[in-house]
C-alpha cells in the first residue's frame, strides 16, 4: 500500500475568524467556533484565526468591517457570519451545513 493510500483525506471546509484582540467577545467567538468545529465538522475543518488589530489587510481583503466575523472560504460559496457565534443553529445555517447531531443536542 502507498503512502498515498494512507493519507488523510484534506479539511473539506475552510473557515477564517477574525477578531479584534484579545477582548472577551473575541475569546467567546474563538470558543464557541472551536466547539461547533469539534462537534460538527470533526476532522474536516482548517481554521485560521486573524487578529485585524495585527493583519488589517486581510482583514481589508476579505471586506470585514465587524469583528468578529467569520468566513467560510470552502466550499464555495463564500459566506460571512457576525458576531460571538454563540448560536451553533444559526451558524450551522451561516455556513450552510445540515447538523451532525440532532437538534436539541446543544448544551448553549
Amino acid at each position: 500500500m502507498s503512502a498515498e493510500n494512507e493519507a488523510p483525506d484534506p479539511p473539506s471546509h475552510r473557515l477564517r475568524l477574525f477578531v479584534a484582540g484579545s477582548t472577551v467577545r473575541s475569546r467567546k467567538a474563538i470558543e464557541n467556533l472551536r466547539r461547533i468545529c469539534a462537534e460538527q465538522l470533526a476532522g474536516q475543518v482548517d481554521l485560521e484565526v486573524v487578529d485585524i488589530y495585527q493583519q488589517p489587510e486581510l482583514a481589508g481583503r476579505h471586506q470585514v468591517i465587524a469583528a468578529p466575523t467569520l468566513v467560510k472560504m470552502l466550499p464555495l460559496p463564500v459566506r460571512r457570519i457576525i458576531g460571538d457565534l454563540s448560536e451553533t443553529e444559526r451558524v450551522l445555517r451561516g455556513l450552510d451545513l445540515t447538523p451532525l447531531r440532532p437538534p436539541g443536542h446543544d448544551a448553549t
